[in-house]
């Protein structure tokens, strides 16, 4: 019996020694497997996968959550260009987080300044401006909150600045779709040689229309044609001043003015039988009444104007200092529905406005 006991405790004891160095054996092991882990991560495995969605996960949730303003002073082929130009420049920076109230005026001046005050109220974080009497409503009710305008066409004019010298300073900057008027001006000359008078239409209500016509008219006259202003209020008594000016002139010029823009067909409806070939001051007018203009693209003026709101949301820029910037590249185009049924020969540097 004791040489029994003897040999049960024996067999324990070394059961005891071999399980101890299994566990031994399973802890070298383990080292191993972490690092089979680690490569699995370097080769992009699914250890690599979940590290990504980590870090996309903390981006987002550190994306900067900002809310901008966008007063339109009205729907238009090139202010709605604009629109959508500034909102996709913002929308492409990940590290803001940027939520759109877009609100239409309609075209009233009033309703403007009620968007603006609702914007100031909320306190939103930047105000984007499209077309002047919007810059205008804007500026009027903050001087805290960054006004960014945009289809403005000069911004010394729409301002009220003297000797404007291409920074507004304080919150104020944006964008120009100001196109060289002396070209536009030389293309009444050059599409039509025998025109002696020259009727420049425009809303009076648009500071930036006058200025237009007023440059234009400088250089027409200088080259020896006789012009006249035809200015109206608004979209009320427009066929009754543009028929005037059909009546009394060889060609009319309709420059960057958001009433014409918005009423092209009552343009199209008078000059086209009339015979009257149209120039005008941006594509969006020239596809509706004009035979030609010297144009710019509202959207690549958007996506200026989103950039330069990205520089001041994230802190890069001070808009204070940020000088207007002005579209990089212009283009000679025609519509050619109209130059054909008025008999207009276009040269071979114009191009033709799509659709």
């Amino acid at each position: 019996m004791k040489k029994l006991l003897s040999l049960l405790l024996a067999g324990a004891l070394a059961l005891s020694l071999a399980a101890c160095g299994g566990s031994a054996d399973t802890a070298d092991t383990a080292p191993a497997d972490t690092g089979a882990a680690d490569t699995a991560e370097d080769d992009g495995g699914p250890g690599a996968d979940a590290g990504n969605n980590a870090d996309t996960t903390v981006d987002e949730n550190t994306a900067k959550a900002v809310t901008v303003g966008i007063i339109q002073l009205m729907q238009h082929d090139a202010l709605d260009a604009a629109t959508e130009g500034f909102e996709d420049a913002l929308e492409a920076h990940p590290e803001l987080n940027v939520t759109f109230d877009c609100q239409n005026a309609q075209g009233d001046s009033n309703t403007c300044s009620t968007i603006a005050n609702q914007f100031v109220t909320n306190g939103y974080d930047l105000i984007m401006a499209n077309a002047t009497p919007a810059l205008q409503a804007a500026a009027a009710v903050t001087n805290e909150i960054p006004i960014l305008g945009t289809s403005v066409t000069e911004y010394g004019v729409a301002m009220g600045i003297e000797n404007f010298s291409g920074t507004v300073g304080g919150n104020i900057s944006g964008t120009s779709d100001l196109a060289p008027l002396d070209q536009q001006a030389a293309m009444i000359t050059d599409l039509f040689p025998q025109a002696q008078t020259v009727g420049l239409l425009y809303c009076s209500a648009e500071a930036n229309s006058q200025y237009q016509v007023d440059t234009v008219q400088g250089f027409l006259e200088a080259a020896g044609l006789k012009c006249t202003q035809y200015s109206f209020s608004d979209s009320n008594d427009l066929a009754t001043v543009c028929q005037n000016a059909a009546d009394e002139n060889d060609v009319l010029y309709v420059p960057t003015d958001n009433v014409c823009a918005s009423n092209t067909e009552i343009i199209n409806n008078i000059c086209l039988p009339a015979k009257v070939p149209v120039i005008a001051g941006e594509e969006g007018i020239c596809a509706g009444c004009g035979v030609a203009t010297l144009s710019i693209s509202y959207y690549d003026l958007g996506l200026a104007t989103g950039e330069m709101a990205a520089k001041i949301l994230n802190g890069e820029a001070n808009i204070a200092e940020m000088p207007i910037e002005y579209a990089p590249n212009f283009t000679k185009k025609y519509n050619a529905d109209i130059a054909g049924e008025l008999g207009v020969t276009i040269p071979d540097d114009y191009e033709a406005i799509a659709g």
